[in-house]
């Protein structure tokens, strides 16, 4: 009798305020595929509220119409210099947080150094570098775009091999 199949749905989303990546990776027996990748924008001409509301409508469409199983969410990263950054960032990753709760998707957090460590085994790892990463990872003919959804895409990624199959990199 062969096992039973494994299967799950993981939406990995990268944060942003004016661009908010996402892709849903299905994994099954550990094969992983994309099923939808794209982003999420905001107007940088309408009001904060708005902007998150945006934000916000358009995750949770997603959750909606792709049915993850759960979620991997890159960590709020803040650089001294740039603290309110880091304030405004928190805004949008809040949002997409009740996105996620609303619809009773669990998250994780994955700090991008992390997640750049485990695709790439570089915790500094260029943007370029990640999207080859990417795209070696869920064997695609060509890198994707924007960065936005390849990060999206790594999160996702990290999420199955460090919380669903931790012992799949061996």
């Amino acid at each position: 009798m062969p096992p039973p199949t494994t299967k799950h749905r993981i939406l990995g989303i990268d944060p942003g305020l004016n661009v908010t990546g996402y892709g849903l990776i299905e994994v099954e027996n550990d094969q992983t595929k994309i099923i939808e990748a794209g982003v999420v924008r905001s107007k940088r001409t309408q009001s904060l509220g708005k902007r998150l509301a945006s934000i916000y409508n358009g995750v949770d469409d997603v959750i909606k119409s792709l049915q993850p199983d759960c979620m991997g969410l890159e960590e709020l990263y803040s650089h001294y210099e740039r603290p309110k950054t880091s304030i405004i960032m928190g805004h949008a990753r809040g949002v997409i947080c009740l996105a996620a709760e609303v619809n009773s998707i669990e998250i994780k957090s994955y700090a991008a150094t992390q997640v750049k460590r485990m695709l790439t085994g570089n915790g500094r790892a260029p943007k370029n570098q990640m999207q080859l990463a990417v795209m070696q990872h869920l064997h695609l003919d060509e890198v994707p775009q924007p960065a936005d959804v390849a990060d999206a895409l790594s999160i996702a990624l990290c999420h199955f091999y460090l919380s669903i199959r931790p012992n799949s990199l061996t």
